[in-house]
């Protein structure tokens, strides 16, 4: 995360297993939730710089056991285009549960739980 906060592609992507799989769960984004690999992850970081800037984690709980990591934050990030009725330059805020699996040190699944708040 604080490697997302820097905006710090290469620490973030030496955090993911090669096979990581990412499913973000059906939000107010991402109507119909989606399964995402290393290549399309990639491929979005590099889209995400255009849209939001200056991203914050504040973690509220972190729960681990064995290779299983849960945690719930409240992420903001400034809007660098407009979203719905929130203005490029206003902060976007959503709450996460999210849920990460480890092998061989590396994150190699990645389930998300988006709660926007409205926009």
């Amino acid at each position: 995360l604080a490697a997302l906060e820097a905006d710090d592609e290469a620490a973030v992507f030496a955090c993911f297993h090669p096979e990581i799989e990412q499913i973000e769960w059906p939000n107010r984004l991402v109507e119909k939730g989606a399964r995402r690999d290393l290549a399309y992850l990639r491929a979005s970081f590099a889209k995400g710089k255009n849209v939001v800037g200056n991203q914050r984690y504040e973690i509220r709980t972190l729960i681990g056991q064995g290779d299983e990591v849960a945690f719930e934050a409240v992420w903001t990030a400034t809007l660098k285009v407009p979203i719905g009725t929130l203005a490029a330059g206003a902060t976007m805020t959503a709450y996460i549960a999210s849920f990460l699996t480890f092998r061989d040190g590396l994150i190699v699944s990645q389930r998300s739980y988006d709660c926007f708040e409205p926009f």
